[in-house]
């Protein structure tokens, strides 16, 4: 039985008080702000980390998640122990639960890129450490928080602005649901029929006040938007990609598209 409170673990957007969140971005501007005379190597000062140890499980590939990760408690002070899904236990038939008691025994946190969801939210059950969700196929916390901070230092608080996606209604499309409720922002998605967000998600952000369109006009998704995103159109591990092309061709962001959005647009 785990001895956390849910609120300890960063595993969906929309299962942490908003306040929680604006803390996060805040205090991560100031942390970064702090270092920027700072070697990439160093260590901030005070080492806010110092003598904390962070598990990185890894059952799916990763460049940036890997690195920001890793930098991040290097450069806070803290120690990254990195354990491929392949090579562990885990990947030869031990259960979730036994492999969360027994990391959490020997680390502060457990940060997890998986191949399903329910075997995050198993890992922050079982466990009795913070877990953090690096990736799963139902969301993509980490990428949206990276996203609202970018936007933030670029064009000022996202608050009342009108975000854009285009494409497959993905893990990340959940994440940007969630954040546009939590952080208070319209956002537009352009999505083909086939491909559109998870109805339970919607109907969550809809509960919840949540100022949330779908449609499948691309050009009316982005319309005076302040900034649009976008991912891959096939989403790791999934190896349908002839109907997927053709249906989300028309999704692509280009010039013109781009064309359609506010003049300082970003593109994320």
């Amino acid at each position: 039985m785990t001895t956390t409170t849910p609120n300890s673990h960063f595993i969906d957007l929309k299962d942490i008080p908003a306040e929680t969140l604006r803390h996060i971005l805040d205090t991560g501007r100031k942390w970064k702000e702090a270092r920027r005379h700072l070697p990439k190597g160093a260590v901030d000062e005070g080492a806010p980390l110092a003598g904390h140890a962070l598990a990185m499980i890894f059952e799916k590939s990763s460049t940036r998640t890997r690195i920001s990760f890793e930098m991040a408690m290097k450069q806070l002070g803290g120690e990254a122990i990195i354990l491929q899904g392949g090579n562990m236990q885990l990947g030869r038939g031990e259960t979730i639960a036994d492999t969360a008691r027994v990391i959490s025994r020997y680390v502060d946190a457990i940060m997890i890129r998986a191949n399903t969801h329910e075997a995050v939210v198993e890992l922050a059950e079982e466990g009795s450490v913070p877990v953090i969700n690096a990736l799963t196929d139902h969301s993509h916390p980490c990428q949206i928080m990276a996203d609202m901070m970018t936007i933030e230092e670029h064009r000022g608080p996202v608050k009342g602005k009108k975000l854009a996606w285009l494409g497959d209604g993905n893990n990340v499309a959940t994440s940007l649901i969630e954040a546009a409720v939590k952080f208070d922002f319209t956002l537009m998605l352009g999505c083909p029929e086939q491909f559109a967000p998870y109805e339970d998600v919607l109907d969550w952000a809809e509960r919840e006040g949540g100022d949330i369109h779908v449609v499948t006009d691309p050009e009316a998704a982005v319309w005076d938007a302040d900034a649009i995103f976008t991912d891959t159109w096939v989403s790791m591990g999934d190896d349908r990609t002839g109907n997927r092309v053709k249906a989300l061709e028309a999704y692509r962001v280009d010039d013109a598209l781009m064309a359609k959005a506010a003049d300082d647009a970003l593109f994320l």
